[in-house]
């Protein structure tokens, strides 16, 4: 018997198991990535997009498909991270618009549905490219547009729209020929396909998992050094290093044992507790770069956090002090707020000397993540919440993170939010070195922006996998250079590699050159690989700063 009606509990289902399928098949996503750098993978990110959306569905008690409607759009928006996870948000979200206005849907509703949900996407992306997710989503909503009046039965349709968008994403290579050079198809199209394929077996009865375990908050535990009775020479491991792995390759018990003796190597207070899909890590150590570099090759992480025990404890210490000065003394009348100023930032960074750097610019909020966990557009909106300001600047400084900025500023009402474009963090600084206080946030984003473009940017890290790009095979730990569009240099050797990226960086225009040194690398190999560059082109100023990121040896400018 056809099926020609969904009601709102059959829609949760299907959405539910939608978000289980992507997820249990993230690391198959994350395998077609074209570039195989230790970035946020579009995997993980349509994951965390959907299951943000997916935790509110499932708070919900026999919704009204209104109800649901609403927690698909407003989780899926507020939980979008990456380029890919923003566009899936913005399909979710004119599915919805469709959806929430029927007790139930037919087939005519689906296909409207699916309609609204591709031009709600496209309009999104100032420059949709085809050969992407949005060309998978245009091929299902034109075979369903075929559909209506061929056939009421839903499980009929859903199948053929498949079949179609299938089709469409094996096309995908001949849209995009670094896909066809890689040999794979779209990533964040066949994200899209594990979302449709775990819905239609929702709807066809098939048995699906469509259990969404809450969020748990990570616990935070007081060290021994916050504690007043021990001195700052008594921590013998400074970095508090804290984050959760979620599991993409096989992770066993002799796993986490290799893991835990790895960490035992490294530093002390060491906690690993695995469950499920995720691990959670805490370790003091004094290089967390290596505890992250390691956990990286079982998964991708997210709430991460480091902190100098050292400076806490002092900054405790003191803070007891004047509160039990000020017990003391007379209270005093209460501060009075502080006045709304006329401008604030927000900038997103990847690491303390970066942090510092923005700082130091006069940056308001600083959003940790970048490239290996890019922020939601949550954590951009609770960062212009944070920043008193009438005009908010927002510098993503990653071209994945730009969409969710974007989208932080449509859901910001008692601000104005202008997002500099800034794909790289050499661009963020040059823009917010380039920021005029007696202009116009008009005039200001036209400034920053035309600035932040003379700015040409490097980047030395690792390859996370076997791939071919522009005729260069590149193998898993190779070291990497890439400039703004593609990979210019592969190695074994991290100088050897820098050096070469710059070469290739430098053209008769160029007159500075900055190094930001990461965690791995030390001043003097970051001085020695200025020193070359100096006398290859001695009227060229070189500055060497500590950038301290983690996964890049080297952040490279060149203005």
């Amino acid at each position: 018997m056809a099926n020609i009606t969904v009601d709102a509990r059959m829609l949760c289902n299907a959405f539910l198991a939608g978000a289980k399928r992507i997820e249990a098949k993230k690391e198959y996503i994350n395998e077609l990535n074209v570039f195989p750098v230790p970035d946020g993978d579009t995997g993980t990110n349509m994951t965390l997009t959907i299951m943000s959306a997916a935790r509110e569905v499932g708070q919900l008690e026999n919704p009204s498909m209104k109800e649901l409607a609403k927690a698909i759009s407003s989780g899926s928006l507020r939980g979008a991270r990456g380029n890919s996870g923003v566009i899936l948000s913005q399909l979710l979200r004119g599915f919805t618009k469709v959806v929430g206005e029927h007790k139930e849907i037919t087939v005519p509703v689906l296909a409207e549905s699916f309609q609204r949900a591709v031009e709600t996407a496209y309009k999104a992306v100032m420059k949709p490219k085809e050969g992407t997710i949005l060309t998978v989503a245009k091929g299902g909503a034109e075979r369903a547009s075929q559909l209506v009046g061929e056939t009421e039965d839903i499980l009929y349709f859903m199948e053929e729209v498949i079949k179609h968008m299938d089709e469409v994403l094996a096309y995908t290579p001949e849209l995009l020929p670094v896909l066809k050079e890689a040999g794979v198809v779209d990533s964040g199209g066949q994200g899209l396909m594990e979302i449709m394929k775990g819905a239609c077996d929702a709807l066809a009865g098939k048995e699906v998992d469509i259990d969404i375990p809450a969020e748990k908050p990570v616990v935070k535990k007081t060290t021994g050094a916050a504690a007043e009775d021990i001195s700052t020479a008594d921590i013998k491991f400074g970095y508090c290093t804290e984050f959760i792995i979620m599991l993409e390759k096989e992770y066993t018990m002799d796993t986490e044992q290799e893991f835990k003796a790895y960490l035992e190597s490294l530093g002390d207070s060491i906690v690993v507790v695995s469950d499920d899909d995720i691990v959670k890590v805490h370790v003091h150590t004094n290089d967390p770069g290596l505890a992250i570099q390691k956990a990286l090759t079982y998964g991708s992480l997210t709430r991460m956090k480091i902190d100098n025990m050292r400076e806490e404890h002092n900054e405790r210490v003191v803070s007891e002090a004047e509160k039990a000065k000020a017990a003391e003394a007379p209270a005093a009348p209460a501060k009075p707020a502080e006045p709304r100023k006329k401008d604030g930032f927000v900038a997103v960074s990847i690491g303390a000397g970066m942090n510092e750097i923005f700082l130091g610019l006069g940056a308001d909020h600083i959003i940790e993540g970048g490239q290996t966990m890019n922020p939601s557009t949550e954590d951009v909106l609770n960062a212009i919440d944070a920043v008193n300001a009438d005009t908010v600047y927002v510098l993503p400084n990653n071209k994945n993170i730009i969409l969710a900025a974007e989208q932080a500023k449509t859901l910001t009402e008692d601000k104005n939010v202008v997002v500099i474009p800034s794909k790289t963090v050499p661009q963020g600084i040059a823009a917010l070195i380039n920021y005029a206080y007696d202009k116009s946030p008009e005039e200001n984003a036209a400034q920053m922006t035309a600035e932040m473009k003379r700015v040409k940017t490097g980047q030395v890290t690792y390859a996370v996998r076997d791939t071919s790009i522009d005729g260069m095979e590149i193998r898993q730990g190779n070291i990497m250079g890439l400039d703004d569009s593609t990979i210019r240099a592969v190695g074994d050797s991290v100088e050897e590699t820098a050096y070469e990226l710059l070469m290739n960086m430098m053209d008769g225009d160029s007159e500075l050159v900055t190094l930001y040194y990461g965690e791995e690398t030390t001043e003097e190999e970051a001085q020695a690989l200025a020193d070359r560059v100096a006398e290859k082109y001695p009227d060229v100023e070189v500055e060497v700063h500590s950038g301290n990121q983690p996964i890049y040896y080297y952040v490279i400018s060149v203005e």
